[in-house]
């Protein structure tokens, strides 16, 4: 068959999407396979092949569930909110909306293109006011259960974006979409008391299979701490600063305290103090800081020591001095640390900066060197004396400390609460109004969803504060509770609202009266198998997750965990072995190979291209090994013999069986490929195939190039499609070879291979291997010494 790319796969293309033989079937008796990707942000460069990448593992697997009976459920959509699409709006004066439409009838074309088998009835779009009103509906339920709250704090402020970002979106001090330098702005901002289920996140993860890499980061974005809080007292009066350590049992070597410059017991005893200016101009300096620039280990340590002020340390009773420095945050913790130079080197820097003392109490080190951070014995340290185990005397010390009333065991968290307000236009609108006698009101639920008034201003104000608040007629409205006048909240939520619920709306995503029936929770949750990116494993998951728990805690889903299973893929890098730029110019558009190749060679390709989970340069050359690949698989029908099996074939088809089907549930896509590569080179040296083992060669092959399986499996008389054809099963039995090539040697040199029985009677293994030209050539005229046959391995003659 004349391989003819263009014809076959818009053929099947349309063949498909006519029969709708990917629409998943609610309540089939069949077991059933959720299988989901991340859904794509829709940008107007349109799909790039780290999309294909991303995609192609679970439509694998999603269509090797097909074959193997499963009702499948392999839902896309469009996570379209957000910062990117705003920016261009106003850069090209362009409403969201229109943008957002274009963007996404441009991406689905292009998916289409490539042959992946998504239920396109379900499509979810995160901006569709039947979809964001589910979002609004889940936040306020969390609102009632007070997860939600405001706070005035020091935010993470892109002045470029206008907007303020989580520590999540501004990691590194640089804007996440722009990324420009981000700075430090007191304001107003609500949170979701994500903390509260930090536990719960923390345990859930050993219910779950994901790989040790994205649990280990979890677990550290996370960061789950045991200590102890202690109370430390300020002489003369009478406010205590508490502090958080990991380390109480090194409190007798604790010499100074420091304090957040922010830390509102400055401005409560100004009076006090008698160096304000100095301190002043600290804040100042300080505020010009981002986040990451002040929490830096290396760099210069800067502070300044509060004259006024003394602490006292509660196991010693010493005065000990108070300082403020940038490297302390209010936002952590208690915003207060007690420092122990000599057992920690930030502190121990610090203390040498500022001449402060520095008592060992932890034997092992050189303090006059550095700072010790081992175990050992300890000592100066009263009551702690002697002990040489850190647990104990951990233990002794919390024991003491809550004896005396100074003190108690407690458990902190890394992770923050999810800073979940944006001052921009393009996003979901918060349901909450202000009202002046009520407080914050939120919207009733049937007056749900608060839709986002169309505008033709969407520029984000330079005060900060939102497009939004420029609208009297959104703003001013009437409080649902009192009746009297009050105003709209005008932030909106940040894009990853949306997209920690929507693999529940794939479920069903026509429901107007909830966000998803329970019976069909019932049926498809959890998600079987989760494919995504690395960099989405912290933020997006852990956000996902934190939803998903609080759904199950009122009983509005039946899972605690969304995903029982989630895979990573690699980057695709350039050929240059960097990562993709426009500005590199190393770009790959994968509608080109498509339009060139086919989308059957861009599908093997990523797939084939190395190791699933590993970043790997594209290679054009072997672009087109896979082309090549692909049009000797359609060349198989002109050496169609008759019968049911070709026995020299048999026990390499049966091994292909087992190797692919176990090589696409491990992710081993590019072996599964390169098994199917090394059987076609057996058929062609074989030169015949028989029907019945061409079926089985592309029913292996259907789930990576689906249009050529098609086609060969259509001409081969069949009127159903072979992506629901029953996936082939292996026989142990004829996984054995009947014959196998071993060398012989003569004197230990390789003379030639032969092709004897498997598993032979020695006598007539070594019969064959003396009857071969090259070995008898070797043994004429010498004296046979010995004979050496290691079974199915190896033969060699000795002679003189």
């Amino acid at each position: 068959m004349r391989y003819n790319f263009k014809k076959i796969e818009q053929k099947w293309q349309e063949e498909w999407e006519k029969a709708g033989i990917f629409h998943a079937q609610d309540f089939s008796d069949k077991p059933k396979f959720y299988g989901l990707v991340e859904f794509p942000y829709p940008s107007g460069a349109g799909m790039h092949v780290g999309h294909i990448k991303a995609y192609s593992s679970i439509e694998v697997v999603a269509r090797k569930r097909r074959m193997q009976g499963y009702n499948v459920l392999f839902p896309i959509g469009f996570d379209a909110f957000g910062l990117p699409t705003e920016n261009y709006a106003v850069k090209t004066n362009t409403h969201p909306r229109i943008i957002t439409d274009t963007n996404i009838k441009k991406f689905s074309e292009q998916l289409q293109k490539v042959g992946f088998s998504f239920d396109w009835t379900r499509v979810v779009d995160t901006t569709d006011e039947n979809y964001y009103k589910w979002t609004q509906w889940i936040f306020l339920k969390m609102f009632e259960k007070g997860l939600v709250f405001r706070d005035n704090a020091l935010v993470n402020y892109c002045p470029h974006c206008k907007v303020v970002l989580s520590n999540e979106d501004s990691q590194g001090g640089k804007c996440d979409i722009c990324h420009s330098d981000v700075i430090q702005k007191p304001k107003t901002v609500w949170y979701l008391k994500i903390t509260e289920y930090a536990d719960k996140l923390l345990s859930g993860l050993k219910d779950v299979e994901y790989p040790e890499n994205v649990k280990m980061q979890q677990e550290n974005w996370i960061g789950k701490s045991t200590g102890a809080f202690v109370d430390f007292t300020i002489e003369g009066i009478e406010d205590k600063l508490q502090i958080y350590t990991t380390r109480p049992d090194t409190l007798f070597g604790v010499t100074f305290m420091v304090i957040a410059p922010e830390h509102p017991l400055i401005d409560k005893y100004a009076d006090r103090i008698s160096n304000m200016d100095a301190i002043e101009n600290y804040r100042n300096e300080c505020a010009k800081k981002t986040e990451f620039e002040r929490t830096q280990l290396v760099k210069d340590k800067t502070g300044v020591k509060i004259e006024g002020l003394e602490a006292v340390n509660p196991l010693n009773g010493k005065k000990i001095p108070v300082f403020i420095a940038d490297y302390v945050m209010m936002g952590y913790g208690t915003g207060a640390i007690m420092a122990v130079p000599a057992h920690d080197q930030r502190d121990y820097d610090f203390a040498k900066a500022f001449g402060v003392d520095i008592i060992e109490v932890i034997k092992g080190g050189d303090i006059n060197v550095e700072a010790y951070t081992g175990d050992g014995e300890m000592i100066n340290s009263d009551f702690l004396n002697g002990f040489t185990n850190k647990k104990d005397s951990i233990a002794k010390v919390i024991e003491v400390l809550t004896e005396r009333g100074i003190g108690q065991a407690g458990v902190q968290f890394k992770m923050k609460d999810w800073a979940f307000n944006r001052q921009r236009y393009w996003g979901e609108p918060i349901p909450l109004i202000h009202c002046p006698s009520c407080g914050i009101v939120p919207v009733p639920y049937d007056q749900l969803p608060l839709v986002l008034p169309d505008v033709e201003q969407f520029e984000p104000g330079e005060d900060g504060e939102s497009p939004l608040a420029k609208i009297e007629s959104y703003v001013n409205c009437k409080c649902p509770k009192c009746g009297g006048d009050a105003k709209r909240e005008t932030d909106t939520m940040p894009q990853w609202a949306g997209s920690s619920w929507y693999f529940l709306r794939y479920i069903d995503p026509e429901n107007d009266k909830e966000l998803a029936s329970m019976d069909k929770l019932k049926y498809w949750m959890p998600v079987d198998w989760y494919n995504g990116g690395m960099e989405h494993v912290t933020r997006h998951m852990i956000y996902s997750r934190f939803w998903h728990h609080f759904l199950y805690d009122e009983g509005i889903v039946n899972t605690p965990e969304p995903y029982a299973k989630r895979s990573i893929q690699g980057l695709i890098l350039g050929p240059d072995g960097d990562k993709m730029s426009k500005s590199k110019g190393n770009v790959v558009d994968p509608l080109d190979i498509v339009e060139e190749l086919g989308a059957d060679t861009l599908r093997v390709y990523v797939l084939f291209m190395g190791d699933y989970g590993a970043a790997t340069p594209w290679n054009d050359s072997s672009v087109r090994g896979c082309k090549r690949f692909l049009e000797r698989v359609a060349s198989l029908e002109e050496i169609i013999t008759e019968g049911e099996e070709t026995k020299s074939l048999s026990a390499a088809i049966h091994k292909a069986i087992k190797k692919v089907s176990s090589d696409i549930e491990e992710t081993k896509f590019n072996t599964a490929i390169a098994t199917l590569m090394t059987l076609i080179n057996t058929i062609t040296k074989e030169g015949k195939i028989t029907k019945s083992e061409l079926e089985i060669f592309i029913k292996l092959l259907a789930p990576f190039a689906p249009h050529l399986s098609e086609e060969i499996w259509h001409n081969l008389g069949h009127d159903d499609f072979i992506a629901l054809a029953p996936w082939p099963e292996y026989d142990e039995a004829k996984m054995v070879e009947d014959t196998i090539e071993v060398g012989v040697q003569v004197n230990g040199k390789l003379k030639n291979t032969v092709s004897i029985p498997f598993n032979g009677e020695k006598d007539a293994v070594l019969a064959i291997a003396k009857a071969d030209e090259k070995v008898a050539a070797a043994l004429e005229g010498k004296n046979l010494v010995k004979e050496i046959y290691v079974p199915n391995k190896i033969i060699n003659f000795v002679v003189k």
